[in-house]
């Protein structure tokens, strides 16, 4: 069985999807195959393919959220050395001058368009262990950034 890493928020986030897809989503997609199916022929009713496709969609994310939530451990985000560890917020200032916050969290919680970069990233890992004024330098496709860490919450 896997463990997954996660945040007391980013478990939060995965319960109310659960309560999302099970309360909601689950009737809305039955009630679409029942109208699909009181069409008539189902050999070739397109609305009941999709809603067949979708009912698969939702019930395999369902399952795969209870997965995780029974494999989860969660990450004390409470501690106080002052190194970054899961669930810090870091503030970076690359060789350029220009600042950017990231989230460290575990890699189902991962959503770099939303600055939540994984604990296993290049920088993620990178940054894991070190303190304020550490600099760490990434590389990435033979490019080198160098990023000093101006705060850690």
């Amino acid at each position: 069985m896997a463990e997954y890493k996660l945040t007391k928020s980013g478990i939060e986030d995965l319960e109310k999807e659960l309560r999302e897809l099970i309360d909601y989503v689950r009737p809305e997609v039955i009630e679409q195959i029942a109208a699909a199916r009181a069409q008539g022929d189902l050999s070739e009713n397109a609305d009941y393919d999709a809603a067949r496709n979708r009912q698969a969609e939702v019930e395999g994310r369902i399952k795969q959220i209870e997965d995780i939530l029974a494999n989860a451990v969660v990450i004390d985000t409470n501690t106080k050395d002052n190194r970054v560890g899961i669930g810090d917020s870091v503030v970076l200032e690359n060789q350029d001058g220009k600042r950017v916050t990231y989230r460290i969290v575990g890699t189902i919680e991962a959503d770099p368009l939303n600055n939540k970069i994984s604990d296993v990233s290049p920088l993620g890992s990178k940054l894991i262990g070190h303190k304020k004024g550490d600099s760490v330098t990434i590389v990435i496709r033979d490019k080198s950034t160098k990023y000093k860490i101006l705060e850690v919450d």
